[in-house]
């Protein structure tokens, strides 16, 4: 095993070296129609049925740019605290590459619509939230590319395939890409940053109604770059993880670099200028391509389309449009709720605040929405690696759910029962309690043979509790409880005991 494919434990490699990250996020605009044609952008359909001689960069065609997404752009950069240019310009970015039909990409080089912003994220600590400013380099608009499909080949990548089909549906789909500042100083919290940043990104793109921000449709893709120095030395070669497909995996796509770069410079190494692949089911990269020297595109000014110049009017009157932002909204529902900033941070972490939002919205009290979502089912997507928003559950299954506890239908453990089977697609609420049998037992009657079975097995329990020792009342409820297999409600148990016995409590 070489050196780069070894690596350091992230706490030791985090005590030798300083990371500093930087992270390029694109977003697909959900605009009807393309950036420079009429072309739909729906997604999901049929390979090449949704082109044009334009997406196609066919000879003699012409584009045109959508307003439209230019005023999602202008609107993007105002809510990441942008400066936006009063003039700017597409170029033409020149490369070869198979799902470039033009083999030019049209994009914005060194005139872009939106600079210099920044957006806050938090971030758990040992000593508690920590507020992190991450500063916006640059926000440009471009189009995107075409997408690759490598067939025969084990991995799904072009190393190995047999051969590749492209579809050009998605080429000239409006594509923003959000380019960070170099992001320093955060330490061992460098990898949730880069998942804080990415996170807040996302629910700032679905608050402005811009993009549907789907990571598994490659609506919103991220690129973390990656280099480590020891303290005191100026920063050390980058590394450009490509498209990183969840949240999650930006966190462990950061984690992991870190720990293959300590390893490297561990043993006298030298960090390879490079873009890496991340992969899902390792956690780990392989490299790419190299990047030692800087490519050139060639660019140019694109001579097909006009400069834009947005006027100042223009600019206000879209800042006006502008929703509640998701941390001032974070806020407000934190105020609303009586949660701490500890509770509201970890329902953040959890990606739970929408969940818990709608939850609440669906007639289930804050607490009780809390406790779901941060607890059984945060269980159960960390056990099966997903996000929370990602379970076969809904907030109205969860209010059908505390409907039915409230009703006395069931208690808590019978409800996590019902969870369970309606993660396991056994059908909605009402199916699973059904096909389970999981409705409480209502009947005073069973509970009550039940509980003369109890008493008939512990006879000196009944003797304390008569005693004056209600607490060992625990014992008999709990052999009731374990009869009627959880379904008998634990306060009715203890009332008719307390009747059976002649005890007033």
């Amino acid at each position: 095993m070489t050196a780069t494919e070894q690596i350091v434990p992230f706490v030791e490699a985090i005590t030798r070296y300083e990371p500093v990250i930087g992270l390029e996020v694109h977003v697909e605009l959900g605009t009807a129609s393309k950036m420079f044609c009429g072309c739909s952008t729906a997604f999901g359909a049929a390979p090449n049925t949704q082109v044009c001689p334009v997406c196609l960069g066919l000879p003699g065609s012409l584009p045109v740019v959508n307003a439209s997404a230019v005023e999602s752009t202008i609107r993007i950069g105002l809510a990441l605290n942008c400066e936006i240019a009063s003039w700017c310009r597409f170029a033409r970015k020149n490369y070869f590459y198979p799902d470039m039909p033009k083999d030019f990409q049209v994009s914005q080089y060194d005139e872009p619509l939106c600079t210099n912003g920044y957006l806050d994220v938090t971030v758990e600590s040992e000593d508690g939230p920590v507020q992190v400013r991450v500063e916006i380099e640059r926000v440009h608009m471009e189009e995107d590319t075409g997408k690759l499909t490598h067939a025969g080949g084990a991995t799904g990548r072009i190393h190995g395939a047999d051969y590749s089909l492209v579809d050009y549906n998605r080429a000239g789909i409006p594509l923003i890409e959000i380019v960070t500042k170099p992001v320093v100083g955060t330490g061992a919290l460098a990898p949730e940053v880069a998942r804080a940043y990415v996170t807040e990104l996302r629910d700032l793109m679905r608050a402005l109604g811009v993009s549907d921000v789907r990571m598994e449709e490659g609506s919103l893709r991220c690129d973390a770059n990656l280099s480590l120095n020891r303290p005191g030395d100026s920063w050390g070669t980058r590394s450009e993880t490509k498209n990183v497909n969840s949240l999650r995996s930006v966190e462990r796509a950061v984690r992991s670099e870190i720990e293959r770069q300590a390893a490297v410079l561990d043993a006298g190494g030298r960090v390879v200028q490079e873009t890496r692949h991340f992969h899902e089911d390792t956690g780990r990269s392989t490299s790419g391509r190299s990047k030692e020297h800087a490519e050139d595109y060639r660019y140019f000014p694109e001579p097909d389309l006009v400069p834009i110049a947005p006027s100042a009017q223009w600019i206000e009157q879209l800042r006006g449009t502008l929703p509640e932002l998701p941390s001032v909204r974070r806020a407000r529902l934190r105020e609303e709720w009586s949660l701490t900033d500890h509770e509201m941070q970890t329902l953040l972490n959890a990606g739970a605040v929408e969940l818990v939002a709608n939850t609440i919205a669906a007639g289930v009290s804050p607490a009780a929405a809390r406790k779901w979502w941060t607890g059984e089912l945060l269980r159960v997507a960390n056990d099966q690696g997903v996000e929370l928003a990602d379970l076969a559950i809904t907030p109205a299954d969860l209010a059908r759910i505390e409907a039915l506890i409230a009703e006395g239908a069931l208690n808590d453990k019978l409800a996590r029962q019902v969870i369970e089977g309606v993660l396991a697609g056994q059908g909605d609420v009402d199916a699973v309690v059904a096909a389970r049998g999981l409705a409480v037992v209502s009947d005073d009657g069973p509970l009550l043979a039940a509980i003369d079975a109890a008493l008939a097995e512990q006879p000196d329990v009944a003797e304390k509790i008569k005693g004056g020792k209600v607490q060992a009342a625990g014992a008999i409820v709990g052999s009731v409880m374990k009869a009627t297999k959880g379904q008998a409600d634990a306060g009715r148990v203890r009332a008719l005991l307390m009747e059976r016995l002649g005890v007033t409590e």
